[in-house]
Order: C-alpha cells, then structure tokens, then sequence
C-alpha cells in the first residue's frame, strides 16, 4: 500500500475508487487501525460516488510507531500529507471517536483543505463530556492479557471490550468479534501506541471556543447507547459548531457494525452535499 511522509512519520493508507471526483478522508479511533473502517464500507461510498481514503494513525496498524510524544495536532498533519500523497486538494473529512477529534483538529488548523466534516461519537474535549459509564471506561485502562503468554485470554479480552461498548440494536456475533481480533493482532500489535495517543488526545484540551469560529458544513452523529463517550459529547460538539446538525442514533453504542453503515454514510453525504449547496 502507499504511505504518506509527515517528517519522520510514515503514514500507511489506501484509496478506493480514485477514478471518483470528489475524496472522502477517514480517520479512526483510539488503538484502531484502518481496516475499522472495512472495505465494504469503503465500497459502500464509491458507490455513492466518492473516492474513499482510509489510514492507519500514527501509532497504529503499519504506520510509523514513534517513541517520543506527540499532539493531536500532529495527526492532523498526518492526515494532511495523505491528501497531499494521493493527489487531493480537499476532501470531505469523517471521524470516529480519537478520529472525530483529529478531524476537528484538522479543520481548525487547515481549514483549506477541508470541504466538509462528519463528526462521529466524539466529543469537544472539554472534560465533562468525557466521562465513560464506569464499566467501559475500563475497557481504556484495563490492560489486555499478554498475547504471547496466553493467546485465547487474549481473544476472549478482546471480544468482552467489543461486547461492553458495542451498539446494543447491532450486535457483532462472537466469532466476527473473535476473527476481528486475530486479524488485527496478526496485522499490527501496538498497545505502547494507545497511551502515547491518548496523551496527545488530552493533551490537546477543550476544543469548544475554538470550534466556534468553523463554518463549514457540519454532520455530528452519535449512538443514544455509546457507554464509553456518552452523547453529550455530540451535543457539544454540535452546539459548538455553528449550523451543525446533530443525529442521535438509538441503539448505536461505540463501534461502526454492518448494520450502521448506512447510518454513518447517509451522515457524511449530508454533510457533503451541504458542502456543494454552499460553494
């Protein structure tokens, strides 16, 4: 796959029907690699008539682990040098959860470059909103079993914490979960990354002032059921932006299954057509 340089940080990502006008840029959560946003989805948005840009974080799946800190700032420029490597001026921007974060950072720094933004159960920063149910909380700071020691304490964590935050109305079965977690560690296994970007997510602060200013067209989609970033994280995030519209979704916990791809996708081409509406 191609990647993308930001400096001394490679970024590992993929594009699905370059052939399309217009890029929708996807950028996930918290430890997730891209393949959190599969291809099906991927497919699902070419067919919508958008080109598709996935990436693994910095951190994250097969780009560069780097040692030292770093800020959400500088994901966001991540992101940038892979609009610039795939040859995208600007691009519709979509965010789930450390990923809606990342691009409200993006849109703040590099405004140019972003023709519209769907935020995804995520939240301003500001630290009220940011208060997981106890017991998905510790789905962040619960350490996974050591793979290399006992390999099923491991897939049997693994499925507990998708199970814990998942959408309650789009239940994954244990053996999609299950293959989920041996795909993802055969692909990449980076649990150092996770602290170093959860540093960066705090780090960057209360982004509520600051997303005043943004006038772009705005999609905040949030699950009526996330345990692990309540909604009034999306109710923040909505009211802080001017002229955003908010969906609640019930039933939608925090995590993107089979049957919520519709949902998130009908939100980015909301977003997107407002953009064509207002150039």
């Amino acid at each position: 796959m191609p990647r993308a340089r930001n400096g001394d940080v490679e970024i590992e990502y993929q594009t699905f029907g370059d052939h399309q006008p217009e890029a929708v840029l996807l950028i996930n959560g918290l430890g997730s690699q891209m393949t959190r946003w599969p291809e099906a989805f991927c497919e699902k948005l070419v067919a919508k008539g958008y080109r598709a840009i996935r990436l693994d974080n910095r951190d994250t799946g097969l780009s560069t682990w780097p040692q030292e800190k770093y800020a959400l700032s500088d994901m966001a420029r991540d992101a940038v040098a892979v609009l610039d490597a795939a040859g995208v001026d600007k691009a519709h921007v979509a965010g789930v959860s450390m990923g809606g974060m990342i691009v409200q950072r993006l849109a703040l720094d590099h405004p140019e470059r972003v023709l519209s933004m769907t935020s995804i159960m995520s939240t301003t920063g500001e630290a009220s909103t940011m208060a997981p149910h106890p017991t998905a909380g510790a789905v962040l700071t619960a350490p996974a079993p050591d793979p290399a020691a006992d390999y099923e304490a491991y897939l049997a964590h693994g499925i507990k914490n998708a199970r814990i935050i998942g959408s309650p109305a789009h239940p994954w079965t244990d053996d999609e979960i299950r293959g989920r977690v041996i795909a993802e560690h055969a692909r990449a296994f980076n649990p150092a990354g996770v602290a170093r970007q959860m540093s960066a997510v705090r780090a960057d602060g209360d982004r509520t002032e600051a997303l005043k200013a943004l006038t772009l067209p705005v999609v905040v989609l949030h699950g009526a059921d996330d345990p692990l970033l309540p909604k009034v994280g999306g109710e923040a995030t909505a009211a802080a932006i001017p002229g955003a519209e908010l969906r609640i979704i019930p039933g939608m916990g925090h995590d993107v299954p089979p049957g919520l791809y519709d949902t998130i996708i009908d939100a980015i081409l909301a977003a997107a057509a407002r953009a064509k509406t207002t150039a």
